[in-house]
């Protein structure tokens, strides 16, 4: 039985000359529960020492409805300022242009600030990979763009990306942009499938961006599944970790890593050891019979 192939041990991100690993961490919940600058050192060494170079955070992680706006960044900063060689092992990526309470915005004015509050807060000079959070309505893309290519000539950011944009939307920014469009970030796991069907991965193929995929393990639900999809989901996944010897949520980034357009699943759990267990996914291989068993159990119907 033929198998698909493993993911490459680095790629490039997207088109840019960036190189990445093909799994990712996110500092979604990096300053919950009062963690300290030593105690997110100590995180952000386990990633790096396992071969994870893309850490991925936002302006709004950390921010609880109230207050905390920042925070992971913040956070995350301090760790940096301690140790600066950490800042050269790293691809860091970030976000904005939410702004509570408001939904979004990506005005000039806004954006720029965001921007430069960001850098501000992680202390540092320049973002490698800043991506727009969630598509602002209201704002021409050709503002967005200018305000991003004037960043990259500015030396602040090194690429642009997106996140949680539809296919229209993408299509439209990167018109616009002189430095196009290296990632785009949607919610995709084996119980959120859409991406492979409504053509925003194969948007990414034609325009050569990089998906990271965000929830990568269904906001955890892939490890209490309920319905009787999901249980399904979970059957296939765990026949597969079975013969190979891994946890069901490897199983989970193993099964995104084998799409042809190069998914970077982001691990977004802040305990050491399921960070480092994440990189086994790099070794898990799939037959296609058994990668379609888990896409059938996610449609739930078989295929035509």
């Amino acid at each position: 039985m033929s198998l698909l192939p493993n993911p490459p041990a680095t790629r490039n991100l997207g088109h840019s000359q960036i190189a990445i690993s093909p799994i990712a961490w996110g500092m979604w919940r990096l300053a919950e529960g009062g963690r300290s600058a030593q105690e997110a050192a100590r995180l952000v060494h386990t990633a790096l020492d396992a071969g994870i170079t893309l850490l991925d955070t936002a302006d709004i992680y950390g921010f609880n409805g109230t207050d905390g706006f920042g925070d992971a960044e913040a956070l995350l900063g301090k760790v940096l300022a301690a140790e600066p060689a950490l800042r050269g092992r790293m691809v860091l990526a970030s976000k904005g242009g939410i702004m509570p309470p408001l939904p979004y915005d990506q005005s000039a004015d806004y954006l720029n600030a965001a921007l430069d509050a960001s850098l501000r807060r992680l202390q540092t000079e320049c973002i490698d990979l800043y991506q727009i959070h969630r598509p602002d309505i209201l704002a021409h893309p050709q503002e967005v763009a200018r305000v991003l290519d004037d960043a990259v000539a500015a030396g602040k950011i090194r690429s642009i990306g997106v996140s949680n944009f539809t296919l229209h939307q993408i299509a439209a920014l990167n018109q616009f942009l002189g430095h196009k469009l290296v990632a785009t970030q949607p919610e995709i796991s084996p119980l959120r499938i859409t991406c492979f069907e409504n053509g925003e991965l194969d948007q990414a193929m034609m325009l050569g961006l990089t998906p990271l995929a965000w929830s990568p393990l269904g906001g955890g639900q892939l490890a209490n599944p309920e319905s009787p999809r999901d249980q399904a989901i979970a059957g296939e996944l765990d026949r597969v970790s079975a013969e190979q010897g891994v946890s069901r949520s490897v199983a989970a980034y193993s099964w995104l890593m084998a799409h042809p357009a190069g998914i970077v699943p982001i691990i977004g759990s802040q305990q050491a050891e399921r960070i480092v267990e994440g990189t086994q996914a790099m070794k898990v291989r799939w037959s296609r019979q058994d990668w379609y068993a888990v896409l059938v159990a996610a449609r739930g119907e078989r295929l035509p």
